[in-house]
């Protein structure tokens, strides 16, 4: 033991101090977090204080040092846990954790080797501060308490001012650096880098239990102003192509983790994808490069969300989890009601994602998990069964299905971290200093040979003439963590701009006996495909609650949307909080992208609106007006 006394808080100073540079070393380290000016550095330093003087300074209130120390300790270990999951979750999301995504806990389970992958033995490091608050509580001897009560109590308002006074200082700090932070921001490293880790969560817990008493307190009135916007920005079908496809069959396939790059592009000299490379020049396919994925944190989930309600996903975590008891118009229901039969057929457990729960609500007549699938010896990934195989049975059930009938397929052999059998790799891998970009090349190459796959499949059973393919990528699948690689690749630096234009996912529509295929350069998103679909199908949507247009529309408007807030034009990108030329990638004038700006986070709004609210349960798409129980409001 230290034979010299420390002053009587030592203790708690080293604790604040060991994780306050601790939170910022792993802000600089960890995060991707984008620093502009010197200003946004400060608040990014100082902000992980005004929480933790706050918490760290209730030891004041203990009388004896064991008790201060255990508490120290035990807030310490909190504070800890709460940053490396952040941590490990943003080496595969690149996304900080919501509230939700707490209780999504039994994903994390399937996702196997790619949860594996986000935890090291360096990781140790994260709990270094710990390591250091035992060491001082052991060696240090801290002078006894000889101050009178009196004193003491006037030393605690001066510490929880002094608090108060920091956090106030932070928020102030903030607010001039980025005004209405707390309401308008959707981007999580937004408030992570001006309010902090921590001060963040508190946040969300807030936001999730607002949400919660939305649903309570909803009324359908609320859906007055929303549908008078949706009706404003709405697109009449295309003409030409309004019942195309008329009472054919109607499959769908989700791309897992696949984006437009590899598309017409080799590594190594190998066509990374030769099938889909002929689609885009095929007579009977529609091929959209500029079509972008706008899923969150649900992924998949989001993507799925997505194509069946042409709504946006929630801000934090998976509409498939929190609100899958929700009503909602999906594109499954409005297909069931023409007398389609309706299913999903996706080789993983039931449960993930909460599917089983989820699918009830949109209406789906069937769903075929991993129990409907034969998975053969060599035919397993860790999330259940590889494309090839897949392909080939889903055909078959196909083939039993009454006609007509929508069958949407959900791949899995192209996910993170993208391992693939060595029998399975129909080019080498890449060389780079990311092994994930490296795989991914192998997986989508392999992707691609399954979806040729279902092609001669359809054909052999029959099925092939009388449907329409519609095929989109569901979200990205290579993150930012991975630039350095993907400018190796790519011969170019990822700019926020770039970093934009890398989510976009490839879409075929492919219509056997069309004729009329042609690559279309309309800017569009997935929120279009619900739709795009329904009028390709003759089903008119003119009543319905959705926020996308018709793709092939000549009134659809270019305007993506991304949940985060960032946006994609005709003419401009809006990311980083920068206004970009879309065709040169050049900064442009921020005022051609400020219309657009507060039209982005109103349309984000009314749909988070209507899934916190539940508010289709007040809605009847077949009237075009609110339920009875609501007064008959009609909203035409």
């Amino acid at each position: 033991m230290l034979k010299k006394e420390w002053p009587k808080h030592s203790i708690l100073a080293i604790a604040i101090i060991a994780t306050w540079l601790k939170t910022y070393f792993v802000y600089k380290t960890s995060f991707s977090i984008t620093i502009d000016n010197a200003l946004q550095e400060f608040i990014l330093f100082i902000n992980p204080l005004s929480l933790v003087l706050f918490v760290y300074g209730l030891s004041l209130f203990f009388k004896s040092e064991k008790g201060k120390n255990r508490y120290l300790v035990t807030v310490m270990m909190i504070s800890s846990i709460i940053l490396y999951a952040n941590v490990a979750f943003y080496r595969f999301f690149s996304d900080f954790i919501t509230l939700p995504v707490l209780f999504q806990t039994e994903n994390f389970g399937d996702l196997g080797s790619s949860a594996s992958e986000s935890v090291y033995l360096s990781d140790v490091v994260y709990f270094a501060d710990i390591i250091i608050l035992l060491l001082a509580i052991k060696f240090i001897r801290v002078k006894a308490n000889t101050v009178k009560a009196i004193s003491v109590s006037a030393q605690r308002k001066a510490y929880f001012i002094l608090s108060a006074a920091i956090l106030f200082f932070n928020l102030g700090l903030s607010e001039a650096e980025r005004p209405q932070l707390l309401t308008r921001s959707f981007d999580r490293e937004m408030l992570v880098k001006n309010i902090g880790m921590y001060n963040y969560h508190l946040y969300d817990i807030y936001i999730q239990s607002k949400s919660q008493a939305q649903r309570a307190l909803a009324d359908g009135s609320e859906l007055v102003e929303v549908n008078n916007y949706i009706r404003a920005n709405q697109a009449d079908p295309s003409k030409e192509t309004f019942g195309a496809a008329e009472g054919r069959n109607l499959i769908v396939v989700s791309l897992e983790s696949m984006q437009t790059f590899p598309i017409n592009n080799k590594v190594n000299g190998q066509t990374i994808t030769p099938f889909m490379n002929e689609l885009t020049k095929d007579k009977d396919t529609i091929y959209f490069p500029n079509f972008y994925h706008q899923t969150g944190l649900g992924k998949t989930s989001d993507s799925e969300f997505l194509f069946e309600n042409s709504l946006y996903p929630l801000s934090g975590g998976a509409v498939f989890f929190t609100h899958s008891g929700n009503t909602f118009n999906s594109l499954s229901e409005r297909l069931g009601d023409k007398g389609y039969h309706t299913t999903v057929q996706h080789p993983n457990a039931k449960s993930f994602w909460n599917r089983d729960m989820m699918y009830e609500s949109l209406k789906v007549d069937e769903f075929l998990d991993v129990d409907s699938f034969e998975i053969g010896e060599g035919d397993a990934v860790n999330w259940g069964m590889k494309d090839i195989p897949f392909m080939e049975q889903s055909v078959e059930h196909m083939a039993e299905m009454p006609q007509p009938f929508y069958s949407r397929l959900i791949t899995l052999t192209n996910h993170h971290p993208f391992f693939l059998d060595e029998e399975d790799q129909f080019i080498e891998e890449y060389d780079s200093v990311s092994g994930t970009v490296n795989r991914y090349f192998q997986t989508v190459r392999y992707m691609d040979e399954s979806i040729e796959t279902l092609f001669d499949e359809l054909k052999a059973k029959g099925l092939y003439e009388n449907s329409v393919i519609v095929m989109y990528g569901d979200h990205y699948g290579i993150s930012e963590n991975h630039n350095e690689a993907m400018q190796q690749f790519l011969g170019k630096e990822i700019t926020p701009y770039e970093t934009a234009q890398l989510q976009r996912v490839p879409l075929f529509v492919h219509i056997p006996g069309y004729g009329e295929g042609h690559v279309n350069e309309e800017v569009g998103g997935q929120i279009d495909l619900r739709p795009t679909v329904l009028h390709l199908l003759g089903i008119k949507t003119t009543k319905d609650m959705q926020f996308g247009g018709d793709l092939f529309s000549e009134e659809h408007e270019e305007f993506v949307i991304f949940r985060d807030g960032r946006f994609i034009t005709d003419n401009n990108v809006y990311a980083g909080n920068v206004c970009y030329d879309r065709a040169t990638g050049e900064e442009s004038d921020p005022a051609e992208c400020e219309p657009y700006i507060d039209q982005a986070m109103t349309e984000l709004d009314y749909s988070e609106s209507i899934i916190n609210g539940d508010l289709l349960r007040f809605y009847s798409e077949e009237e075009g007006q609110l339920q009875p129980n609501n007064q008959m409001l009609e909203i035409e």
